[in-house]
């Protein structure tokens, strides 16, 4: 089942590499410029978060515009009729229904993050707004609009909201050196490396 989930999140990100290099080298650039120009202070692990956010908005572009119609031959504003189609673990399954929750559990920590925000209604908001332009937007690409994406969306964002206020708990708990700037660094260094050598 995970083996599966995580082919299908492998293959998004490999069929995204060019566009995700590009766009990489563009913004690091640009960002460099900005922080060298106008003398603003550098902070690593801020710094890969934000380019985090960019390459997951890219990926996110790849998949609500260049994938397949989810095997939906018409709009269903049904809600939950096309989720239960699927067997249980079953390709499909993880495809349209667990696909679409991870697809914003990203999201949900991201703007949490972003906007320092510890209530649910903003990032739920915001969540419902992105998720609604996306199936409207699909519309208008050939694809169709599908009332359970955006539910399952919503799940995602919401629970990325809460990974977030966990990893802010987790974090407060921490002796203070563990909070420290450079220790985050650090840390976001080995994780790089790690993932780097992964690919």
């Amino acid at each position: 089942m995970f083996t599966s989930l995580s082919r299908t999140i492998g293959n998004v990100f490999e069929f995204s590499l060019p566009m995700i290099i590009i766009s990489v080298v563009v913004a690091i650039t640009l960002r460099a410029a900005d922080i060298v120009k106008n003398k603003k202070e550098f902070c690593f692990y801020k710094e890969l978060i934000a380019l985090s956010f960019v390459i997951y908005i890219l990926c996110l572009f790849q998949v609500v515009t260049f994938q397949d119609n989810n095997n939906i031959s018409s709009n269903n504003l049904i809600p939950f009729r096309e989720m239960f189609r699927y067997d249980l673990g079953s390709r499909l399954f993880l495809k349209n229904v667990l696909g679409n929750i991870i697809m914003f559990l990203p999201y949900g920590f991201f703007t949490s993050y972003f906007l320092k925000e510890k209530k649910l209604l903003p990032i739920f908001i915001l969540t419902v707004v992105t998720s609604l332009t996306i199936e409207s937007t699909q519309l208008m690409i050939g694809r169709v609009f599908d009332i359970d994406d955006i539910l399952l969306n919503i799940i995602g964002g919401v629970l990325g909201h809460y990974l977030y206020i966990i990893i802010l708990k987790i974090g407060a708990m921490c002796p203070k050196i563990l909070q420290r700037e450079w220790f985050l660094n650090l840390v976001s260094i080995i994780l790089l490396v790690g993932l780097i050598t992964l690919l």
